[in-house]
């Protein structure tokens, strides 16, 4: 596992770059093994899989306004849910489409530093963990954080996400 900067792919060297940028304090770590998915993610970092912040991108049917979805790994989204509070319906973007609004490809989006604006949703459940992890910009990076921390740093607004 790398956790020197200046040997982290340019991704995740993105990802410190905005983190600091944020007044957010990280230190990325390269996994040998894929962390592309919650289950995978916490396998590598050693925490219960409700530690682990999916970032995932959503954009208003009607609007097209992009919201990233800051979720707990134990949780799914309730999309009509979501919709409800947000005043409009969702829809899923394709690989390329979320890869164009955050600068990253599915599986290492982080909460921040994208390439497009976006509303922040914050999953409250993240709150219960004194420490979450999340994607660094590659399907192998991760960082720790604080969620109270992560949620200041990101701007976001905490609502109830899952089903």
């Amino acid at each position: 596992m790398t956790e020197t900067t200046d040997l982290l792919p340019g991704s995740a060297r993105k990802v410190a770059e905005a983190a600091a940028a944020l007044g957010l304090a990280i230190t990325i770590r390269i996994h040998s093994q894929s962390t592309r998915t919650a289950e995978e993610a916490a396998a590598a970092c050693g925490c219960d899989v409700g530690a682990i912040v999916k970032s995932l991108v959503f954009c208003g049917a009607t609007s097209g306004k992009a919201y990233i979805l800051l979720v707990s790994g134990r949780n799914r989204v309730n999309e009509k849910g979501v919709a409800g509070q947000l005043g409009e319906a969702l829809r899923r973007p394709d690989a390329d489409e979320a890869r164009r609004l955050t600068g990253f490809a599915i599986g290492g989006i982080p909460p921040f530093g994208h390439a497009s604006a976006m509303e922040t949703i914050f999953d409250p459940a993240l709150l219960e963990h004194a420490e979450v992890w999340a994607a660094a910009g590659t399907p192998s990076a991760v960082f720790a954080a604080a969620p109270a921390a992560l949620l200041a740093a990101t701007g976001a607004r905490v609502m109830p996400v899952s089903r």
